[in-house]
């Protein structure tokens, strides 16, 4: 695979792990996952849903980018940029997210750990937004 398509497919691995993994509460709360996931996305400073519609903005952007539709340059840069807002929506959601609304929910305990899990997906996004960019010798 060429260096500079191998860079934003991983971007875009990323975007759709970020998405998948805003899903899996959906699927493991037991009582009312509906209710139950509102308040636990709902219950911090920050939705972290919003850092969802940023993966997928983020997905067209790569994509566009790699297959170039788009200046890769460009889109190297704007992907890095909103990589960078992914992760800071996503860090201020796990950082308030008060741990009793975490703890209350009907679901496996690893329930506990899917914040931290989602923070570190995200980073996938601007660190293969960077080496994108770097490949494209602009880092």
């Amino acid at each position: 695979m060429e260096r500079t398509r191998l860079a934003p497919l991983v971007g875009i691995v990323g975007c759709g792990l970020v998405a998948t993994s805003l899903a899996v509460p959906y699927l493991l709360v037991r009582t009312s996952p509906g209710t139950a996931t509102s308040l636990y996305y709902g219950a911090s400073v920050v939705n972290p849903l919003f850092g969802g519609l940023l993966a997928l903005v983020a997905v067209i952007v790569l994509a566009a980018g790699s297959q170039e539709r788009t200046d890769p340059v460009l889109a190297a840069g704007i992907a890095l940029s909103l990589g960078v807002f992914l992760v800071v929506v996503v860090a201020v959601w796990a950082v308030t997210v008060p741990r009793a609304v975490v703890v209350d929910m009907d679901a496996p305990a690893v329930i506990e750990h899917h914040r931290w899990a989602t923070t570190t997906v995200a980073a996938v996004v601007p660190l293969a937004s960077g080496w994108w960019a770097r490949t494209l010798g602009l880092l």
